[in-house]
């Protein structure tokens, strides 16, 4: 039984990517946890002074309660699966210390959450609280752009920078979602200079042990901006997904904010799967 958290804001993205997860894992036994953060920050004194001799905590959170009950009851009748349960949940708490908390105390499996895409503000693609949900948080996370509607990820794009391994427990995590979703993997390794790295001379064995019985294509490309590379090769070939395997602060960092002149923007059009390594 998979335990899956899908964080919403009420917005019609977090929904759309609700849909996506429920979609994706129609086969399976999952416990869906719909879960909702309030943090402190965000009410002022009047917020407060409204709340009269209300419990503060009571009269803020009742309001975001009801609307979970309601998005659970609907996403149920929506897609009648009797493989899935939900739960909802709502937090009052600083962001990523209430995140860790629920995933250590339900055993989440995965985190699933929606972006803004490239419709919002020039050259945002992610707001504050998916970066630190990805920077923070140590759990598999599924990020969902803006309107993007389910198609299965028969073709999965993985970049690899310079020293992120084909081995260890984050790679063996991605391979079991390519084998029980996908048809081909798609791997690029990205080198900023021309010598050889000791990860590059790795791969090939690698490979041939962490992929049988996956169909998988490896490139070399050197010399060449990571987001240039990634945007060149998802326009000539049908990605339905792309992978991540994030180490605290590098691939991350470049991937996604890139140099001052070279910013990550409209290619981040599909799913995008991170696991931290």
């Amino acid at each position: 039984m998979k335990n899956i958290l899908l964080l919403t804001d009420f917005s019609e993205n977090s929904v759309n990517a609700m849909r996506y997860a429920l979609n994706l894992f129609a086969e399976d036994v999952c416990n869906f946890f719909i879960y909702h953060i309030q943090s402190p920050s965000s009410y002022t004194t009047d917020d407060l002074i409204l709340a009269g001799n209300t419990s503060i905590y009571d009269s803020i959170i009742k309001e975001s309660k009801h609307k979970l009950t309601k998005l659970a009851v609907e996403l149920e009748d929506e897609f009648k699966n009797k493989n899935f349960n939900f739960q909802t949940r709502v937090d009052y708490n600083e962001f990523t210390t209430a995140l860790n908390k629920i995933i250590t105390d339900k055993n989440i499996d995965l985190i699933v959450i929606g972006t803004n895409g490239v419709t919002g503000a020039k050259e945002v693609v992610f707001g504050s609280n998916t970066i630190n949900v990805i920077r923070k948080v140590d759990c598999p996370t599924l990020v969902i752009p803006e309107g993007f509607k389910y198609r299965k990820p028969s073709e999965v794009l993985l970049p690899l920078d310079l020293d992120d391994p084909c081995s260890g427990d984050s790679f063996l995590e991605l391979t079991a979602f390519i084998r029980k979703f996908s048809k081909m993997l798609h791997i690029l390794r990205i080198m900023s200079q021309n010598k050889q790295s000791p990860e590059e001379s790795k791969d090939k064995e690698k490979l041939q042990e962490n992929l049988k019985n996956i169909d998988y294509d490896y490139h070399v490309v050197r010399n060449i901006p990571m987001s240039i590379t990634v945007d060149c090769f998802s326009q000539t070939h049908a990605i339905d997904l792309m992978a991540l395997l994030v180490q605290k602060e590098s691939m991350f960092e470049r991937f996604i904010i890139g140099s001052p002149t070279t910013k990550l923007t409209n290619q981040i059009s599909v799913p995008l799967l991170i696991f931290h390594w």
